[in-house]
């Protein structure tokens, strides 16, 4: 395919997206394929020769097309949103023609400092506390800052690592060294509600350290007392507290914890906090459900997901940091082929050292679309 080709198919690509979309609520939402039907219709080999850009759209169309839940239909109620936006949609091809793997300022500076950008954009659309913000008010580097990951579950392993990093460094302080810090991780314990996502328990699993499941209250609540109950019956077994999320809209009944209470008891262990609103953080773009969210400006760390709510293609999860040492000292292993910026690094991030993988997409380019395009307005609407 030559750049003449490209142009022609990819407008009739454009056309078959537009169209989709319009008529979209007319299709089912739901899928009737049985499994397994597609390994019967498609063969179980690579073609040896080229296709024909033909062929391939029929296929699309008659054999991909029946197997898909179509999750944009106004009528698909199952699960949360996965929105997506025709801005969105146009800033994802951008991102798909550059192609970069971002792994630091070097790679390519404008990802790295669009990133910075839209997420202090973001941040302050939610009404995040300044602590978060990646560039102070009077222009120089803040301590926090925020991260686009590919979903909530990232999120969570990332900050998990970055509180157990600061409970060994809080060990450390203790007069242990770093060796009789590191033996004692098999007694580090996180806790969640029997509410919590899924996301926890994985990210436990994935980390190895234990896990309090706290029975929630009856409005499916995790509590500042049951917290309390829960690390004070834990430090007496010996365990060491290290970790706690709280939740701002559950996923199975979008109960809302008790974040300042979980705050106080956070601050009071030397905990590290964090608040998953994977969800339920895009209503915060209005003002007037800001209250629901009391104590999420004394969290560690902050989630929620552009791409349920938001209007932003999948995959976009906005995760801040209060201060983003604990999570760049875990995370960050230097290689030569790692090459660093010359000159005022002020604000340059390597965004590895915020995330799991090493490479990563031009995510902030579909968010800088969606924000531009919409507006703070049209976001609130």
């Amino acid at each position: 395919m030559d750049a003449n080709e490209f142009r022609r198919r990819g407008k009739e690509v454009v056309d078959a997206i537009a169209d989709y979309y319009e008529n979209l609520d007319n299709i089912p939402p739901l899928s009737t394929v049985s499994p397994g039907y597609l390994y019967k219709i498609i063969p179980n080999e690579a073609p040896e020769t080229p296709e024909s850009f033909e062929d391939i759209q029929a296929d699309l169309k008659t054999k991909i097309m029946p197997g898909m839940t179509h999750w944009q239909s106004g009528n698909f109620f199952a699960w949360y949103p996965s929105n997506s936006s025709f801005p969105g949609i146009l800033g994802d091809m951008y991102s798909s023609m550059f192609n970069i793997v971002g792994f630091n300022w070097v790679c390519s500076p404008a990802a790295t400092e669009l990133e910075t950008v839209v997420m202090d954009w973001l941040g302050k659309l939610v009404g995040l506390d300044k602590r978060y913000m990646g560039i102070k008010d009077d222009g120089t580097e803040g301590t926090g800052g925020g991260v686009i990951q590919g979903t909530a579950s990232e999120a969570h392993i990332a900050v998990m690592i970055a509180g157990r990093e600061m409970a060994l460094e809080r060990l450390k302080a203790q007069g242990l060294s770093g060796d009789e810090a590191d033996k004692m991780r098999h007694k580090f314990v996180a806790y969640f509600s029997d509410q919590t996502h899924s996301a926890g328990q994985k990210a436990a699993n994935i980390i190895g350290c234990k896990t309090h499941m706290i029975a929630t209250d009856d409005g499916l609540r995790l509590t500042k007392q049951a917290l309390q109950a829960a690390i004070a019956a834990d430090k007496a077994a010996g365990l060491i507290p290290f970790f706690v999320c709280g939740t701002f809209g559950t996923t199975n009944t979008a109960a809302i914890d008790d974040l300042p209470g979980i705050a106080e008891v956070a601050e009071s262990e030397q905990i590290w906090n964090h608040v998953d609103a994977a969800y339920a953080g895009a209503a915060l773009v209005c003002p007037e459900f800001r209250p629901l969210a009391a104590g999420i400006e004394r969290a560690d760390s902050f989630n929620f997901n552009a791409h349920k709510w938001m209007l932003t293609n999948f995959d976009c999860s906005a995760l801040w940091v209060a201060n983003s040492t604990h999570l760049v000292n875990a995370l960050s292993i230097h290689r030569e082929y790692f090459p660093p910026a010359e000159g005022d690094t002020s604000f340059v991030k390597n965004y590895r050292d915020w995330q799991l993988p090493l490479g990563r997409r031009f995510r902030a380019l579909k968010l800088w679309f969606v924000m531009r395009m919409y507006g703070a307005s049209g976001i609130r609407a």
